[in-house]
C-alpha cells in the first residue's frame, strides 16, 4: 500500500512526494511536457511549465468495505426524525459513489493542472538526449578530486560550522553538568527575598537559601553556555571522481542568401543546443564561429545577433575551427563536437576545398558533426538539393559520426534536435 502525503508543501518538506508522483505519472507528464513545447519558443525552453494530465491516472488503490457481503447496523447520531430499529427508504435515483454515468448538466472532472520547475521541466525533456560517444577510451581513467561530505571533524573554519550539531552538543552538556537556567535562579532570588522580609528572621534558613544561590550562580559561571568541546564543523574529502571534458563548435553561415527567416531558424536550434549542453554537461566548452566569405569566432551575443552579411565560403569556418582546435583543445585531451548550420549555398570553386577539409580534418578528430540545412517553408517539397547537401550526401555513408538533416519550420527544431541527439542519427 502506498500512502502519499497530499498536504501542503512548506519549505519543499514534501519534496519527496513530489519526485515520487512524478516518477509514477512520468508517461503522462512527459506527453503533457511534449505538448506544451509545441506551443513555447525555443527561448523559452530553460523555465518552467504548467502542465495538465488526466485526472484518472492520479487514482490511487484504496481499501472499502464490500457493501454486498456482511452486516452493517448503525444509526446516526443526531437526527430527530429516527430512532434505532426504524427502516430508512432507500433513496430514489441511487445513492452517492462514483460512476460512470455523466452528468445532466454536462459537467464533469477537470484534468489535473500543476506547475513544473525549471529543472524538473528540463529533466524530463533532455531524459533520453546525449552526446554521442562522450567518453574517449584515454579519457575513462582521468580523474580530478572533487569535495564530498564525510561526516563532522572537532575543528575548522568559522564558514564550515555545523551550527545545529554544536548547539544540540551544546544542550547534551548543559543537562549533563546540571547547569542552572537564568529562570531557577531568579526564583531562588525571589525565595529569598520573601524570607528575608519576613519578620522575625528565620536566620538558618535565610543562610541556607543564600548558599543554595550561591551555589547556582557559581555553577552557571563555570559551565559555560557553549565549551569548544561542542564545536562541530562539516568536513569534507576530495574524493578523485572520472572526469571528460568536451567542446561543441557552433558554426552559422550568416551570408547574404541567409534571410532573417533562416538566420532566425538557425539561431533557434543552436539555443536549443546550448541550453542542452549546458543542462547536461559541466566540462563542455561552447565556441561560436561566424562565417561568411571570412569566419571569426564570437561571443554568444555576437554569434545570435549580429548583423555582419556578405558571400559564402564555407571553408573559412572549417579553417578557423582547426586553428583554434591547434591553439586550445588537443585531440589527446578533448572530445570535438560540430553543429553546422547553413542554408546549403557555397561557392562552387570553394566546395572542393571544404569537403576535403570536413574529410580529411575534421571529421577524423570529431566525435560527432551535425549539419543542420535551413530552407524556407514554401520550398520543402518543390526544393533540389543543394550544392551543400550534395556534397555532404557522400559523407554519409562511411563516416558514423557525420549526420545531416533539414529544418523549414520552427515545427522542425525539436523532432531534428531529438533525432540528432539521441544516439541514432542516420541521414535523412
Amino acid at each position: 500500500m502506498n500512502i502519499v502525503d497530499r498536504r501542503l508543501n512548506p519549505k519543499a518538506k514534501s519534496l519527496g512526494n513530489r519526485q515520487r508522483f512524478l516518477r509514477r505519472a512520468k508517461n503522462e507528464v512527459r506527453e503533457a511536457v511534449r505538448d506544451a513545447l509545441k506551443k513555447r519558443k525555443v527561448s523559452d525552453v530553460a523555465g518552467g511549465e504548467r502542465v495538465s494530465i488526466r485526472a484518472k491516472s492520479l487514482r490511487e488503490p484504496t481499501f472499502r468495505h464490500n457493501p454486498s457481503t456482511g452486516s452493517r447496523d448503525f444509526v446516526l447520531p443526531g437526527n430527530h426524525d429516527y430512532s434505532a430499529g426504524d427502516a430508512i427508504p432507500k433513496p430514489q435515483g441511487g445513492g452517492g459513489g462514483s460512476g460512470n454515468k455523466g452528468s445532466p448538466d454536462g459537467a464533469g472532472e477537470d484534468d489535473f493542472v500543476f506547475s513544473l520547475s525549471k529543472d524538473e521541466f528540463l529533466d524530463l525533456f533532455f531524459e533520453d538526449l546525449k552526446l554521442p560517444n562522450m567518453i574517449k577510451a584515454k579519457l575513462k581513467d582521468m580523474k580530478s578530486p572533487k569535495p564530498v561530505r564525510a561526516g563532522y571533524s572537532s575543528d575548522g573554519p568559522p564558514s564550515k560550522l555545523n551550527r545545529v550539531r554544536t548547539m544540540r552538543n551544546s544542550l547534551a552538556r548543559r543537562i549533563a553538568l546540571r547547569r542552572p537556567s537564568s529562570l531557577s535562579i531568579k526564583l531562588m532570588e525571589d525565595e529569598l527575598a520573601a524570607e528575608e522580609a519576613k519578620t522575625p528572621n528565620n536566620l538558618a534558613k535565610i543562610a541556607e537559601l543564600r548558599q543554595r544561590l550561591d551555589r547556582l550562580v557559581r555553577l552557571r559561571k563555570t559551565v559555560a553556555y557553549i565549551d569548544p568541546l561542542d564545536m562541530q564543523y562539516n568536513r569534507f574529502d576530495r574524493v578523485p571522481k572520472p572526469t571528460t571534458q568536451a567542446v561543441m563548435f557552433c558554426l552559422m553561415d550568416v551570408s547574404a542568401s541567409m534571410t532573417e527567416q533562416l538566420k532566425d531558424l538557425a539561431k533557434q536550434f543552436f539555443m536549443l543546443l546550448h541550453v542542452f549542453l549546458t543542462r547536461h554537461y559541466r566540462e563542455v566548452n561552447v565556441v561560436f564561429v561566424r562565417h561568411t566569405t571570412e569566419a571569426a569566432e564570437v561571443d554568444e551575443e555576437t554569434f545570435f545577433r549580429g548583423t555582419e552579411t556578405g558571400g559564402t565560403v564555407i571553408s573559412t569556418a572549417f579553417d578557423k575551427m582547426l586553428e583554434i582546435v591547434k591553439e586550445r583543445y588537443p585531440v589527446s585531451d578533448w572530445n570535438i563536437y560540430t553543429a553546422q548550420a547553413s542554408d546549403g549555398h557555397n561557392f562552387d570553386d570553394d566546395m572542393d576545398k571544404a569537403m576535403a577539409l570536413l574529410q580529411e580534418g575534421i571529421l577524423p578528430l570529431t566525435q560527432y558533426f551535425a549539419y543542420i540545412e535551413v530552407a524556407p517553408e514554401n520550398q520543402r517539397g518543390g526544393m533540389s538539393d543543394s550544392l551543400v547537401w550534395t556534397g555532404y550526401e557522400e559523407l554519409v555513408d562511411g563516416n558514423e559520426n557525420f549526420a545531416m538533416r533539414r529544418v523549414s519550420s520552427p515545427s522542425d527544431i525539436y523532432p531534428v534536435f531529438r533525432e540528432l541527439f539521441s544516439g541514432s542519427a542516420e541521414a535523412a
